[in-house]
């Protein structure tokens, strides 16, 4: 063993560069605790002396999966409360006490007026609380950039707000409005949004029949909106409106039920979507709900990329008579969702390609539902109003078509033939097999696979092996 003679260094020295971390500045050991959830930070304290209060100074309380409001309320009352917050995170509190919560939020938001990111998603179970009602000062925020709320929240804004500052809004399920107008004034407080994110559902229309859901923000560039209804939640789709006016929105994606009175207008930079509408029950014809889905496509028509449902191509074969909208810039499309062997899928697919004349990429990323059926018992074509035409990508655009998730069903196996017989200039057909599979059903997807015949003398096959052929 080295004497300490040779090695140059005291023992003390030594262990002062084991414990180089300790070393270090306030500020940045507190940036680096402001990392981790709170209840991790607090556990630094047991390290040592020098470790003992630096947690109380940390300006992020994060704390999530918490058994009880004893826990929060003991983190909260022993941090440094001269210490202003810039990030408070509370998630997932059993037994929440909202006034407590509410509490903290006034305290957080007087005190330092230095908060910048909130994000609340809480529950008070087995026993209910009242939801929180955030104080109006929140709604004056200067500083805050970061807005999310989740849960048994209870959303009043002021007529007068205003968040100057915020450029990030999340609204997901459970929150409830105190009225029709709650939502439109939150939104139009915002001047300077760039993403917002609102989950709908049937909790939102507890204390109004009506939810409007205005968008009029001309720095918004991400929009994602989701519909949680079940099937006896069909008829509150008549009561929401949608009004999009947003000429900066580069990203727009849309899950859920469709309305009758949507306005989508001044999309110019509108570049990536995605959309996955669910078939309605409410006594309107297959037809009318299809055209509603194709109008509300219409003014997308600078779109680049594009993410479908195949259940929603589906749906809109309904109206293959329509005049349907043309993606003249639309270079990508990608089909993803549920794939069963009771449907036919490629007219669906090709109705898409028809209405995309420059299209580039093709991708499947579709899971295979079942193992029985017949998909010769319903087709879509038995529902198009007219034969299709050839998609002009397919013979002078289309070069490279992926499909994730190949389990080798016959359903499958007819989207890759059919892709690989009509286009003309495809240069790579790439296939994952799904990784379940075993290497003998592997091998025979494989061979199957590379007996198809393909239009375009330079395609090459390429499986997830890296296997060409």
């Amino acid at each position: 063993m080295e004497s300490e003679e040779e090695d140059g260094r005291t023992e003390s020295q030594k262990n002062d560069t084991t414990d180089f971390i300790s070393s270090l500045s306030d500020c940045v050991l507190t940036h680096i605790l402001s990392l981790l959830p709170t209840r991790d930070s607090v556990r630094t304290s047991i390290l040592s002396s020098r470790w003992s209060p630096l947690w109380k100074l940390v300006p992020v309380l994060h704390l999530e999966r918490l058994r009880n409001q004893d826990t929060v309320s003991n983190i909260w009352n022993h941090r440094n409360a001269a210490i202003p917050l810039r990030k408070f995170y509370l998630h997932g509190t059993s037994d929440c006490n909202t006034a407590y919560v509410d509490t903290m939020l006034q305290d957080t938001i007087l005190r330092g007026r230095m908060l910048q990111e909130l994000d609340l998603d809480i529950y008070s179970h087995p026993i209910p609380n009242p939801p929180l009602e955030l104080h109006p000062s929140l709604f004056f925020s200067t500083t805050l950039v970061v807005l999310k709320l989740g849960g048994e929240i209870l959303l009043s804004p002021p007529l007068d707000s205003i968040f100057p500052s915020l450029h990030i809004l999340y609204l997901e399920s459970g929150i409830s409005y105190a009225n029709c107008d709650s939502l439109p004034t939150l939104l139009a407080a915002c001047p300077l949004l760039q993403e917002l994110a609102l989950t709908v559902a049937y909790k939102n229309f507890e204390n109004t029949r009506m939810l409007k859901i205005i968008v009029l923000i001309p720095t918004l560039k991400i929009l994602y909106l989701s519909w949680l209804f079940e099937w006896w939640c069909y008829p509150l789709l008549h009561f929401y409106i949608l009004r999009l006016n947003a000429p900066a929105l580069e990203q727009f994606y849309f899950h859920g039920l469709l309305s009758d009175d949507v306005v989508l207008e001044n999309l110019p930079n509108l570049v990536k979507s995605g959309f996955q509408f669910k078939e309605i029950e409410d006594g309107s014809s297959r037809g009318d709900y299809a055209k509603r889905i194709w109008d509300f496509m219409r003014p997308l028509y600078n779109v680049v990329s594009m993410e479908f449902c195949i259940e929603t191509a589906q749906i809109i074969c309904e109206a293959s008579n329509y005049n349907l909208p043309v993606f003249n810039n639309l270079t990508s499309l990608t089909f993803d969702g549920e794939l069963s062997c009771s449907y036919y899928a490629w007219p669906a697919v090709q109705l898409l390609l028809c209405q995309a004349p420059k299209l580039q990429t093709l991708a499947f990323e579709l899971t295979f539902t079942d193992e029985f059926g017949d998909y010769d018992d319903y087709s879509p074509e038995s529902c198009m109003k007219k034969p299709l035409s050839a998609p002009e990508c397919l013979s002078s655009h289309l070069t490279a078509c992926y499909y994730k998730g190949f389990s080798g069903h016959e359903v499958e196996m007819e989207l890759v033939t059919q892709v690989l017989e009509k286009a003309e200039v495809l240069k790579t057909m790439k296939i994952t097999v799904e990784s379940h599979l075993d290497p003998m059903r592997k091998l025979q997807i494989h061979e199957k696979v590379r007996k198809l015949q393909r239009r375009s003398c330079t395609c090459q096959i390429e499986f997830d092996e890296a296997h060409f052929y």
